[in-house]
């Protein structure tokens, strides 16, 4: 294609390629930071591309392709072209990662050890990891953990984190102006702006964690917590992996393990000070 770049991002190695420069560019200055080496064979393609060669100025339209491909999804305007590849690269993940077990879920570590938070869109489980990550913690990711088959480890993928609608500010109060991606405003997942990790993170994306802590958080409401037995933290985590299926027996035991060694509580809180608390108190928790 006219425009490409290589990023490596934890354990993947991403080719992405583009009829136009507008989201590569875009790309280029979130993932300055992480490693680009051309000569390594590339894990996972993105392509966007135009469906009409017209397409490419006249009302230009970007589509999502690569390895793996969703046959009815709907194109962007080019100007959500980094969001086309935000979603593109977490597509090849999500279908055709296989050395790990995905679970879409934020992670943060500490002291070599991880806190794992999963749940829908809209639980606050990114804008959690971004706080937290700004402080002592070492944010893992936002999207997705890599759960090590073999020795049930947490391996980190810290993308640049998708902040969403009333976490932008909150998080653009606390950051430097120059981690921050443009303003994508009106997306279909409303207003979303990118932020670069630190560097110390990025540096880091290749140091596992050893899960410690499970969190399924819930904004709004009450602050609470329940805790959560090994047969709901069990199939609430194979309906967040996107590859649990497909692992088959080294997928079960893998998740097995997890929720056998590690446990887990649902939280609600009312804001993100509230979550940031209950996080800390359950962490003291399970350090005891």
């Amino acid at each position: 294609m006219r425009h490409r770049l290589r990023i490596a991002v934890g354990p993947v190695q991403f080719r992405i390629g583009s009829d136009w420069a507008e989201p590569v560019a875009a790309l280029a200055r979130l993932y300055a930071g992480y490693p680009q080496d051309d000569a390594r064979p590339a894990e996972a393609t993105v392509r966007l591309f135009a469906a009409r060669p017209w397409r490419r100025w006249l009302r230009p339209s970007v589509h999502i392709g690569g390895d793996f491909v969703v046959p009815d999804a709907l194109p962007l305007p080019l100007s959500m072209g980094l969001l086309a590849a935000e979603m593109g690269m977490n597509l090849q993940v999500a279908l055709g990662w296989r050395r790990h077990m995905l679970l879409h879920a934020s992670a943060v570590a500490k002291n070599g050890r991880a806190l794992i938070m999963s749940g829908e869109s809209g639980s606050g489980k990114s804008t959690l990891a971004a706080l937290l990550g700004e402080g002592d913690w070492r944010l893992m990711g936002d999207e997705f953990t890599l759960i090590d088959p073999a020795g049930g480890d947490a391996f980190a993928f810290p993308r640049a984190v998708s902040l969403k609608n009333e976490a932008i500010a909150e998080i653009a109060a606390r950051v430097d102006p120059s981690r921050l991606g443009p303003l994508l405003a009106a997306t279909p997942k409303g207003d979303i702006r990118h932020l670069i990790p630190r560097t110390d993170a990025v540096a880091a994306m290749h140091e596992p964690a050893h899960p410690a802590l499970l969190l399924f958080p819930r904004f709004g409401g009450e602050t609470a917590i329940e805790p959560m037995g090994e047969g709901e933290a069990f199939v609430r985590l194979t309906e967040a992996s996107t590859n649990y299926v497909a692992l088959g027996e080294a997928g079960f035991a893998a998740l097995t393990r997890l929720v056998r060694e590690t446990p887990a509580f649902g939280i609600s809180y009312p804001d993100s000070a509230a979550g940031m608390a209950l996080v800390e108190q359950l962490w003291a928790e399970a350090a005891k």
